[in-house]
């Protein structure tokens, strides 16, 4: 199948926008799957709190990279450009569309364009940076550059603390040495790409986001964190909602407090999605029940099959 009879459909947005509903009513009306770039999901003991598609969704869709991972594995972007675009190879056989939908910005701009971009530190990982550094000095972060990037280990000024760590949580995040993604080109792929970006209102966003938290603890989160505590260390678990949980198991926080934090934490990171994605050009913007619109703009680009 040539690039002018593949195409890749990207649903993108804030969480709570409703992209999961969208992607799933265009997969049915256009008999395909979705893969899924939304970096949460992908763990399986994590349902409740990163807002799974439901069971009857997953069942009348195929849905790929929800829950194929444990908690305990190590995974990062590299990795899901690769296994993404592996599947991606295999639905293209079946299907002339795929839809992909997500809200981990550079999860999907690996698969879409490579990853030519680099990730914001996560605060954990910078605090353990920190913390080696203080504890072990600057040589033992020169060391782990040397094991994870020798190439830029020969290039950077060593005593310069501030671009050992910076380098260190891009090879960590990405897999990737940090010298191989500093002038990365964007790459070409075997398909096209549609951008679909969802967007609302913020009150109305916050309104969603701080009813969905409502009924994910409603639903039996707390449950569900609790089984996970014993795991809280593992880079997966570094995530919002779990992380205020664990504070109110660890009694660092009242359970109200608790809850009031993810729904504050939640608004913050859907307003940090949105500035990532207001820096693609390529989105084109809808509201999430805008579906005449979105579908005159897919029937517009979708791929010619007659031969």
């Amino acid at each position: 199948m040539t690039i002018e009879k593949k195409l890749l459909i990207v649903i993108c947005g804030p969480t709570a926008s409703g992209k999961t509903a969208l992607a799933i009513e265009l997969a049915k009306f256009l008999k395909t799957e979705i893969i899924s770039a939304d970096s949460r999901q992908f763990y399986e003991e994590m349902k409740i709190g990163t807002a799974y598609p439901s069971e009857d969704q997953l069942a009348g869709i195929p849905h790929h990279f929800v829950g194929h991972l444990l908690v305990t594995d190590s995974y990062n972007v590299s990795r899901f450009e690769k296994d993404a675009l592996d599947r991606l190879d295999v639905l293209f056989n079946t299907y002339p569309v795929i839809i992909m939908t997500g809200g981990s910005g550079l999860y999907i701009h690996a698969v879409c364009h490579g990853i030519d971009v680099l990730p914001d530190p996560e605060p954990q990982l910078r605090t353990e940076l920190k913390e080696l550094l203080a504890e072990k000095g600057i040589q033992a972060l020169q060391e782990k550059l040397l094991n994870l990037d020798p190439i830029y280990h020969g290039t950077v000024d060593l005593n310069n603390a501030s671009r050992l760590i910076r380098a260190l949580e891009v090879c960590i995040s990405t897999g990737l040495p940090y010298s191989s993604l500093r002038s990365q080109k964007p790459r070409l792929r075997p398909f096209k790409v549609l951008k679909i970006g969802l967007e609302l209102p913020r009150e109305e966003l916050n309104k969603r986001i701080n009813e969905r938290v409502d009924l994910m603890l409603a639903s039996g989160w707390l449950d569900e964190a609790r089984d996970l505590y014993k795991f809280r260390d593992c880079n997966a678990l570094n995530t919002l909602g779990y992380k205020e949980i664990f504070d109110h198991f660890a009694e660092k926080m009242r359970y109200s407090e608790a809850v009031e934090k993810i729904k504050t934490n939640t608004r913050r990171y859907a307003k940090r999605q949105m500035t990532w994605f207001r820096k693609d050009k390529e989105i084109h913007w809808f509201r999430p029940d805008d579906i005449k619109p979105i579908l005159d703009l897919i029937l517009n680009e979708m791929p010619d099959q007659d031969e």
